[in-house]
């Protein structure tokens, strides 16, 4: 593992301090399936409603039935699912977005994990242990399942229709005029949540993309109006409702369990998402706080910059993840240049 962390600081330092990374070609809608719980009303509304907003093909939507919303699947159970889906999809498709709320895990994996790179049992052994390293991290492979065999994936929560649509609507902004916008890096007085804070991209302006790179020692950020990106470690944030995310904008916080969307005892990566933002992670068991299991900010940023959507730069920002779950949109990319 030393070594693996050696090779990841020097990496990251030098891509750390280069201006505005070049574009990138990014995941295309056409090569995104959509998978839907014909058993939830709001799966099959809110599908649609994405499907249209990013003229998603009709053939690429796949549909499953799940009863009950369940929150975890068994290893069995997920098997049974992951078939299901795999049956109906062609070849190019490279990336997958599943359109619920529950379930978003499997044992003590994340679903979006499990699918992407299979079920990892061992992890479930002793989750506080190091992870499998993933492939595809902070790679420059475009099309993962033809290359690599390795469909990328998403979830985009739909407890509430409208606020599920309405991170569609802020996802569909691509090719805008790039705005004026800022990356907030916060180190906490959390400790143990900073573990990250060493691949906090340095201060200061990354002309090309007019983004304002700012680190701040503080444990919570109030005000803000511009932001892209906000990564914070604390185990609930506060102040989320005097901010303003910009669309395709990336947020989460270092903790224990982001990613257990239902659950009370920390804060749900969800609330990001009913905060204005359009992506986020989180963990669904106790992973101890290893920064290999989290997005490294530096990679993130680089990925999101070069024009990648924000399912490529999340799942390539991740070096060991399988507990942590992708939600959002899967095809937001403001700093890409719009094709289809």
């Amino acid at each position: 593992m030393r070594n693996f962390f050696c090779f990841s600081l020097a990496l990251v330092a030098g891509i750390a301090h280069a201006e505005a990374p070049p574009a990138a070609p990014r995941l295309q809608p056409s090569q995104l399936a959509i998978v839907i719980n014909d058993a939830e009303p709001n799966s099959i509304e809110v599908g649609e409603y994405y499907r249209q907003a990013h003229a998603i093909p009709v053939a690429n939507v796949v549909h499953v039935n799940i009863p009950n919303r369940p929150r975890k699947l068994s290893a069995d159970q997920f098997a049974q699912l992951k078939e299901r889906i795999d049956a109906q999809l062609t070849p190019g498709i490279q990336a997958v977005l599943m359109v619920w709320s529950a379930p978003y895990a499997v044992e003590c994996n994340a679903i979006t994990s499990a699918y992407t790179l299979g079920y990892d049992g061992a992890q479930c052994s002793k989750t506080c242990g190091p992870g499998k390293p993933s492939t595809y991290f902070n790679s420059n492979v475009q099309q993962p399942f033809t290359q690599m065999g390795m469909r990328l994936s998403m979830l985009l929560p739909v407890d509430f229709v409208d606020e599920a649509k309405a991170v569609v609507d802020r996802g569909t902004v691509i090719g805008f005029s790039v705005p004026t916008a800022s990356a907030y890096y916060l180190t906490t007085s959390e400790g143990a949540r900073n573990s990250r804070a060493a691949f906090f991209p340095p201060a200061g302006v990354v002309r090309q993309r007019k983004l304002t790179i700012k680190n701040l020692k503080a444990d919570v950020l109030e005000g803000a109006q511009d932001i892209m990106v906000y990564q914070t470690g604390v185990a609930k944030v506060a102040k989320l409702d005097t901010l303003r995310f910009l669309p395709g904008a990336l947020a989460d916080h270092l903790t224990s369990f982001g990613g257990d969307l239902q659950g009370t005892a920390q804060m749900s990566s969800q609330r990001w998402l009913e905060a204005g933002a359009t992506a986020s992670y989180g963990t669904v068991s106790e992973p101890c706080n290893y920064w290999q299991k989290f997005p490294n900010s530096t990679v993130l940023l680089r990925r999101y910059l070069a024009g990648m959507t924000a399912l490529e730069a999340y799942w390539g920002s991740v070096a060991w993840p399988a507990q942590g779950l992708f939600i959002g949109d899967p095809l937001a990319a403001p700093y890409a240049t719009y094709r289809r």
